[in-house]
């Protein structure tokens, strides 16, 4: 509570918020972020960083510290980071924050006597333990850094509870006799004591905020990517959809045209391509666009109208190497940046990259990323191996954070689609909807249950313009052929980045791939209509950063499912 991290709150906090929010094994737990305290025992008013009420194991007040750097110098004072020397200890802090809040509980009449009622301190971003020597001021248990956030943050708070209690039992006779609480009715109340339900009740504008900010904050797994991007010539980024490699792109894109580099950001879907070109715009130096547009700009030609699959996959390709090499390398750049590089390595194309880069693929500046899981709907075949035949010195770095989709979407996203091992652990907080899953009769029409799932998002706070209806089918979609009044009236196809308001857009998986959107619905799942069936429900259900609502043939549903549906 609140359930989202604010933008502007310092990165211990918002990193810690994401631990807690995404730790296995807390159902139950209720963590306040940001208390405020207008009742301090010491100060006008006051604030605890974070209370974390379990129960069945006690409360426990934390301060948050996000320096990377922490001393104590000769004189007493604390040294953090590049802040002035203070002589408030950070454990006072916590523990004035503590008695505030008892002091205010016990006044609303709350039975706090089986209750452990725990300060510590939390040094996020700094190993506290070898850096700070033992002191009569705390006890050990007290002290936590990072490598409890980065281990497990509920095992942390579990075991500072622990340590907690067993110190109370030593110091107050009698204390919690054959019971530890607070119990769940405790728990209940002490939650709603600190921070009334009227703070629960967030409007929409407030949580499309809270999702953008989620969506565009990095995390230790992706600043660690960027360190590699620097460490490193050449590297492939791989991961599962919605581990953050196209945000990563784009980061990297900056960095190196920050540097006084020339170079190119490149992807291969049309939609993702002018999504990228509109947040890129500004960057110096730096030419963004899909590998086709870039390859019919090079050459100067036009696609034909019916363009088929030969002209884009040998007759351009073919025309663009004889024109690369006839100008040697005018047309290399710096650097080379590929987003969906498992759509683009081929043969064919990963020629055409090699002479877009001053060195090559071999030696030059190459930073690629790509999903090898389910992410290669247009080729089956090994497009890492191919890659590391032409880069023989490629590093790779393996992204497990899922970034944009709620947990409960990644779960049936791993679940239909066997990811092996899957996401380690889920950035955003979960909050509680389940995906809906509908069954059709195979040939029937769907419109009706398309309009209700609609419905049912625009009654949960969705904006029509935050909607995407995505199919397998290209020209025979449910929302390109309903009949449906309302549904012919609302439905816009997906021609541009965002929605006009008051429309929902729809789209083929194809097209949308490098996408998401707040919610979207998937229809015409048929696995008898729709080729390489796995790969493009991975891509469909991994749109959704937030309401996902699936319709699906009923026998591809059982099968799904194995017969439980």
């Amino acid at each position: 509570m609140p359930p989202y991290c604010p933008g502007e709150a310092p990165p211990g906090e918002r990193e810690l918020f994401i631990a807690l929010a995404s730790a296995p094994g807390t159902d139950g737990w209720t963590a306040l972020h940001s208390l405020a305290i207008a009742a301090h025992v010491r100060q006008v008013e006051g604030e605890a960083d974070f209370v974390v009420i379990v129960p069945n194991h006690g409360v426990l007040v934390i301060e948050v510290k996000s320096h990377t750097t922490v001393s104590r110098l000769p004189d007493g004072r604390w040294k953090l980071g590049s802040q002035p020397p203070t002589g408030r200890s950070p454990f006072t802090q916590a523990s004035e924050a503590k008695y505030s809040i008892r002091d205010y509980l016990i006044r609303q009449r709350i039975d706090l006597r089986p209750v452990p009622l725990i300060h510590a301190v939390w040094f996020t971003h700094a190993r506290a333990r070898s850096a700070l020597p033992p002191s009569p001021e705390w006890h050990d248990w007290q002290l936590l850094d990072s490598e409890d956030l980065t281990a497990d943050a509920a095992k942390a708070v579990l075991r500072t509870l622990q340590a907690g209690s067993n110190h109370l039992r030593t110091k107050i006779k009698g204390f919690a006799p054959g019971l530890v609480g607070p119990n769940d009715a405790t728990s209940a109340a002490i939650a709603s004591s600190l921070r009334r339900k009227f703070e629960l009740a967030i409007v929409p504008g407030n949580l499309r905020r809270a999702r953008q900010t989620q969506l565009t904050a990095f995390i230790d797994e992706q600043y660690d990517a960027l360190d590699n991007m620097q460490q490193n010539r050449a590297v492939l980024f791989t991961g599962p959809a919605g581990t953050g490699k196209t945000w990563l792109a784009m980061e990297a894109a900056r960095r190196e045209a920050a540097l006084g580099r020339t170079g190119r950001l490149l992807c291969f879907n049309r939609l993702l391509g002018r999504r990228l070109s509109l947040d890129m715009a500004g960057v110096s130096g730096l030419r963004t666009s899909t590998f086709h547009q870039e390859i019919l700009r090079l050459t100067g030609k036009q696609a034909p109208r019916d363009a088929s699959a030969g002209f884009w996959d040998r007759e351009l390709p073919d025309h663009a190497v004889d024109m690369l090499l006839e100008r040697g390398e005018t047309e290399a750049a710096d650097f080379l940046i590929v987003d969906e590089v498992q759509d683009l390595a081929r043969e064919p194309f990963l020629d055409i990259l090699d002479l877009l880069v001053k060195g090559g693929l071999r030696d030059g500046r190459v930073l690629l990323f790509g999903d090898f899981e389910r992410q290669a709907i247009y080729d089956g075949a090994d497009g890492q191996e191919r890659l590391r035949r032409q880069i023989p010195h490629l590093a790779t770095y393996d992204l497990t954070f899922n970034c944009r989709n709620l947990r409960r979407i990644g779960t049936v996203v791993k679940l239909l689609s066997h990811l092996t091992p899957g996401y380690r652990h889920y950035r955003r907080p979960d909050d509680g909807v389940d995906p809906s899953f509908l069954k059709y009769l195979r040939g029937s029409d769907q419109s009706a249950a398309l309009a209700d799932a609609i419905r049912v998002l625009r009654d949960d706070d969705c904006d029509l313009d935050e909607i995407v209806v995505l199919s397998p089918l290209r020209g025979r979609s449910t929302a390109e052929t309903t009949t449906d009044p309302w549904l012919r009236q609302i439905l816009r196809p997906a021609d541009g980045v965002t929605a006009p308001r008051g429309r929902v857009r729809y789209s083929t998986i194809h097209a949308f791939k490098g996408l998401d959107a707040p919610a979207v619905i998937l229809t015409d799942l048929d696995r008898a209509e729709a080729p390489n069936f796995e790969a493009l429900l991975y891509v469909g259900l991994t749109r959704a950063t937030d309401r996902l609502a699936v319709l699906m043939e009923e026998q591809t549903l059982l099968a799904a499912f194995g017969g439980n549906a």
